[in-house]
This record gives structure tokens, C-alpha cells and sequence, in this order.
């Protein structure tokens, strides 16, 4: 057997003109399986022929069987075991230019054994859970506008607390989970805290992690891809039976949506785990990734590969395997690692057909690469390309650097500590308005953009943290090593503010509301659970955080200002009135379908009080504020420093 080596790429596969396959349009491409028989089917136009070796489990045993692929059209070799196979495992093997390349499971695998070497044979229906067909998303009438996203890490959620299945899909769907100061934890806290969508990190089978290890302690975020469409076995109780992984992972689903909560499956078709030897290119040498002009590798993910969007049969592939989440897992939305390595036709291709089958589909992705690309950036999903983006979201660095600093340098101050200068301020404003075309946001003077890129606020995910990088936490005491404890809560409190105000939609990394620390790490993505785990006594310690973030998820909820949707309202509707050129003060003016007719929120991160005065025939009240100590003196509203205040006037 031989991989197929950057060598063989120069001399026989790269800049062979991949355009000429013939893609299938099809969709059977895999296993069919039915009590009589089983159907597999491979597309290869590399491969003179192909053998399908079967095995009685997923590890370790050798073949009881091999089957020869007969070829067919367009490339498409087919191979039929009659009779009831289900749970038998199966590899292919390609020969090509007279080598049998390795042995690898099938792309289209739907289940597959320990550590995703074999596929299996299964029997989908057979992995529902009790009353699985009843299950649908959350319902909250829901619109993309009024999504707020929780990313979470399947692991992290539960393996330090007293979780029957710590760390694993089921520990995330037992209730009555508490810290020991009694407060709520898992899904019990989701719950309270109100968000929509919890926003799960990989959670497709993934390489790094050993399933052959029970209760293995070795710890990866999953952004190294090997079977796209089956669930991780790691997080299952038995990853040795293929069926485990797939029921669990449903049931989680199916907690989640009864308990109100959507989900968003972080997906990374941007790269493979493996190169050469990937299971794509032993099946199809070169096609699925995109070579420089010497015919090597490119590598815009950063990660020795790029998968090769603009191909047909990728393109197929990414469309049939967010269907098959959607169809058989009833997901909720997909969030694109480094999104801009697809092209814009395919990921308006999968918008188009979601939105079809799932009208509150939530889709977004991160508008950047890691590095360059031959694909030109003009059909890139680049961030300042959204506005040709169909019902997709971008990930807005502008107001997450505002806010903080640059990422890119951890003392760098921003808005929320204190460097108040134009650029930092009008970023905020920027995000604010969700970064489409407002008469009052000076576009010249923005921090990484010179123009609007948004046709909606929908369109831009606002956040400062993520699992990439520093938390928000560890970085203000990076760039802010002289301040106090509660100047820190403080500045926490104004960034949850800031996200959870303005007209984007919003996105909160798991435990922000409780200060979370990863101690300094700042990528943390193998590091220990004593790093990553979500520390829930923090709850406790940080409890005033946690419950101004409940509070403004609530008011977001309540109060259609606060989530306009449409940029055309935003523009007539959220203006910034003239203040301390510190100061942002933004109001909410006769919304549609809001109760509160005149909504003002102010953003004061200087070291000075801010006072607004109404007219005697006016009232002001109170509905919000960071941290106490707003006041209301002769008609006068006094905003602390390190306050943000949400007040209404009557």
C-alpha cells in the first residue's frame, strides 16, 4: 500500500486539470442500507478499480470479506451485499497508476468505529431516541435577529461537576446539576440565563482525542476533522459501538430543544486533519484540495492543507453533509471555521437549500483566512464581502477589538479600558449599528473596515471573546495588570453590554457571564481539563455578572429595539446624540413593535460622571444599569464612570 506523497502530487495529480471529472449528481454517493441489502457507492475517476473490505467490528479484528467495486458512469463505482449487514464495518482501497493506495472508511461514512478508522453499516432509525420524530427546534418565533449564541464546549460544560457522564453528550442533558454553593450548573444554567442557540465546538469526529481510552483525559477543541458526519466518540459512553455516539448525540439535541435552547454545530470543512494521506485524497488523489501554481499544497487554514470549495464535488459534498446534520440530527444552524477558504457560490448554495428545509436556520462564519489562497478574493466569504452573502452572518473583529485591544497584541488597551480615542469609539459604533450604512458612522475611521459590509445587522455576529485567544478576562488583566478586582468586573459588565445592546446579533463564550479564566493560556486548544473545564464556583464568586447578563438577555428579549433587523430601521430609528466626544450615548427612537417609545443607553467608560437632562414634562427611568450608583436628580440622569445605563424617557 502507499500514500500519496507531495511528490507524487508534483508529478502526476497537481495542475492536472481536476475541472475534467466528471462530478455525479446524485445523491447516493456512500452506503444505502436496507434489511435486504446494502448499496455502496463511490465516486473515483483516479481509481481503475476498488475493493471493499468488511469487518465484524471497528478496531481491531481482520477481513471476513472483500468485495470488488464494479465502475459505472460519471465515475461512480458500485458494490451490493445482499442480506441484512447492518453493524458490519467497511473500508475502501483505491489502485491507481497500478498502486493500491491505503485503506481508508468511506468519506459519506454515516457511523463509524473507535477513532474513525473503519466505516460501519447502519441502520439510522434504529439510533432515534424515544419520540425523536416529535422533536423540532425551540420555538420563539424565531428570526436570526433574535438569536443570542452560547459557544460551548461539549467537555468544558460538565466534566467538573458531578455529572453522571461527565464530559460527555448525556452529562450535558442531566438537570439538577449544582455547584457547591448550590446555584444551578449544565444545562440548568443555560436555562436560566436565557440564551437561544448554544453553539457547540466541534463535535463531529475528530482526530486528536483516543476513544480506545475510556475516560481518557486527553483534551482537544476538535478543529482537526476526520469523519465529517458522525459524532465525536469521545463524548459518547462507548465509542467501541458505533451506534452509541449517533443516539447520544441525538438525545442531547433533543434535550436541548426541549429545554428552549437551538443548536449550532461548529463545522471546519476549511481544512482535513491529514493531507496526503486524508481519507479524500486516497479515495480521489489531489481533487478535494487546491494546489499553489508549482502544484504543492495550499495552506490558508494554517493547518498544511485547503479544501477545494469550488469543486464540484466538494461543493457536493459540503451541501449533502449539512443536509444530512439537519435531516437526521434536526440541527439548528452552522458556524464556518475561517469561512473565507469557501467560495461565495457554494456557501449561497447550502444558505439557499437550509433556509428551504429550515426558514430559522442560523448560519455564520469567521470572514478571514489564516493565510493566502490561490482562490481570488473576490468569490471568498471574506468579511468584507457579507453583502453577497445570502442569510449569512460574519464575525465583526472590528467591534471585538474596539472593545479590548488588537488580538494581536495582549497589552493593547480598547474601548472597555479606558482608550477612548476616535477610532476605538467609532468601532463600538460601527457594531452598534451592526455594521451596515448609518448616516452618523465615519467610515474612514473604523478599525480594520472602510466601508459597510453588512445588508442587515443580522449579518454581524457581535462578541468579545471566543474560545480562540485570551478570554476576555485574562486579557484585561494582560493590558490592565494595576487594576482593582472590581474595575475588572466592571469592564466585564461593559463588554456584555455592548454585545447584548446593540443592533448585531449576539455571541457570549461559554462563561463570560462568571469571569472565566484560562489562566493565561491563550490558546488553549490541548490543554488540560484544569485549563479549559468551565469552573462553575465562579458562578458564586462572580454572581453579580451573571445576573446583569440574565438581566440584559432578558430586556434583549423583551424589547424589539434592541434587535431591529433590517438597516433601513436602524438607520432612521438608532441615532447617537451628541455627548462627552468620550462617551457613546446612543437612542432607540419610535421603534416598530416597542413598548418603550424612547430607549437611551450610554457607555461610560471615562473617568467622569455623565449627566443627561430631560425637560420638567419628561420622565426618566431606570430600566438597566452595569454596576448601581445610576442616579436621577432634577430630572437629570447621572451615569457613573464604568457605567453602562439603560434609562427610558417618557
Amino acid at each position: 500500500m502507499a500514500l500519496i506523497t507531495t511528490a507524487v502530487f508534483l508529478q502526476s495529480f497537481g495542475q492536472r486539470g481536476f475541472n475534467d471529472y466528471v462530478p455525479y449528481n446524485g445523491t447516493d454517493l456512500g452506503v444505502t442500507y436496507t434489511p435486504q441489502q446494502t448499496t455502496f457507492k463511490v465516486w473515483s475517476p483516479a481509481a481503475e478499480t476498488i475493493r471493499l473490505k468488511l469487518y465484524p467490528d471497528g478496531y481491531k479484528s481482520r477481513a471476513k470479506k472483500e468485495v470488488t467495486f464494479i465502475k459505472g458512469d460519471k465515475n461512480v463505482f458500485t458494490a451490493t451485499l445482499m442480506g441484512d449487514n447492518k453493524n458490519l464495518y467497511y473500508t475502501y482501497q483505491i489502485k491507481t497508476k497500478g498502486k493500491w493506495l491505503s485503506e481508508v472508511p468511506d468519506v459519506y461514512a454515516n457511523a463509524v468505529g473507535v477513532n474513525g478508522k473503519r466505516g460501519m453499516i447502519v441502520d439510522l432509525k434504529s439510533t432515534n431516541p424515544a419520540n425523536w420524530q416529535a422533536d423540532k427546534s425551540a420555538n420563539y418565533g424565531f428570526n436570526m435577529k433574535d438569536a443570542i449564541i452560547y459557544e460551548l464546549h461539549v467537555r468544558d460544560a460538565t466534566i467538573y461537576t458531578k455529572a453522571k457522564h461527565k464530559g460527555k453528550f448525556l452529562g450535558l442533558t442531566q438537570t439538577g446539576l449544582k455547584n457547591s454553593k448550590g446555584q444551578a450548573v449544565g444545562l440548568d444554567h443555560l436555562k436560566q440565563l436565557g440564551v437561544t442557540h448554544v453553539q457547540l465546538l466541534p463535535s463531529y469526529d475528530f482526530f486528536t482525542v483516543d476513544e480506545t481510552i475510556k475516560n481518557n483525559t486527553q483534551y482537544n477543541w476538535g478543529y482537526d476533522p476526520l469523519n465529517y458526519n458522525v459524532p465525536e466518540g469521545s463524548y459518547s459512553t462507548n465509542a467501541l459501538d458505533g451506534n452509541v455516539r449517533i443516539k447520544e448525540f441525538k438525545q442531547l439535541i433533543q434535550t436541548l430543544h426541549k429545554n428552549g435552547i437551538n443548536v449550532i454545530m461548529d463545522v471546519v470543512y476549511n481544512h482535513t486533519m491529514f493531507a496526503e494521506e486524508s481519507y479524500f485524497n486516497q479515495l480521489v488523489p489531489g481533487y478535494y484540495y487546491r494546489q499553489k501554481a508549482d502544484g504543492t499544497l495550499s495552506d490558508a487554514s494554517g493547518c498544511g492543507n485547503e479544501t477545494a470549495s469550488d469543486r464540484a464535488m466538494f461543493r457536493k459534498y459540503m451541501l449533502e453533509s449539512v443536509l444530512h446534520w439537519v435531516n437526521e440530527y434536526h440541527i439548528d444552524g452552522f458556524r464556518f471555521d475561517l469561512m473565507a477558504i469557501h467560495d461565495i457560490k457554494t456557501m449561497n448554495e447550502i444558505s439557499a437549500a437550509l433556509y428551504k428545509i429550515k426558514p430559522n436556520i442560523v448560519l455564520l462564519g469567521e470572514g478571514w483566512t489564516s493565510g493566502s489562497s490561490p482562490l481570488p478574493d473576490e468569490e471568498k466569504c471574506l468579511k468584507r464581502n457579507a453583502q453577497k452573502l445570502n442569510g449569512i452572518a460574519v464575525f465583526s473583529d472590528d467591534i471585538r477589538d474596539a472593545q479590548k485591544g488588537s488580538v494581536f497584541d495582549a497589552k493593547d488597551s480598547g474601548f472597555i479600558s479606558g482608550k477612548l480615542l476616535p477610532k476605538t469609539i467609532e468601532s463600538i459604533k460601527f457594531g452598534l449599528i451592526g455594521g451596515g450604512q448609518h448616516p452618523q458612522i465615519n467610515y474612514s475611521n473604523i478599525n480594520y473596515s472602510t466601508a459597510p459590509y453588512t445588508n442587515t445587522p443580522q449579518q454581524l455576529i457581535s462578541y468579545s471573546e471566543c474560545h480562540d485567544n485570551n478570554t476576555l478576562w485574562d486579557r484585561m488583566l494582560n493590558s490592565n495588570p494595576n487594576a482593582t478586582n472590581q474595575k475588572m468586573r466592571q469592564m466585564q459588565l461593559m463588554s456584555l453590554s455592548i454585545i447584548l445592546t446593540g443592533q448585531g446579533v449576539p455571541f457570549i463564550h461559554a462563561g463570560q457571564e462568571m469571569a472565566r479564566t484560562k489562566f493565561g493560556v491563550e490558546n488553549s486548544y490541548k490543554s488540560p481539563d484544569s485549563i479549559n473545564a468551565i469552573n462553575w464556583e465562579r458562578k458564586y464568586d462572580y454572581k453579580e455578572i451573571v445576573a446583569k447578563t440574565t438581566e440584559l438577555i432578558a430586556l434583549r428579549k423583551a424589547h424589539a429595539g434592541f434587535r431591529l433587523g433590517n438597516a433601513a430601521l436602524v438607520a432612521k430609528h438608532v441615532v447617537f446624540l451628541d455627548a462627552d466626544p468620550e462617551i457613546i450615548l446612543m437612542q432607540i427612537k419610535d421603534a416598530p413593535n416597542e413598548k418603550w417609545k424612547n430607549i437611551f443607553v450610554v457607555y461610560n467608560v471615562s473617568p467622569n460622571n455623565f449627566k443627561y437632562r430631560v425637560e420638567e414634562t419628561k420622565k426618566i427611568k431606570v430600566q438597566f444599569e452595569s454596576t448601581p450608583g445610576a442616579e436621577i436628580i432634577n430630572n437629570t440622569l447621572v451615569a457613573k464612570s464604568m457605567q453602562c445605563v439603560i434609562f427610558t424617557v417618557e
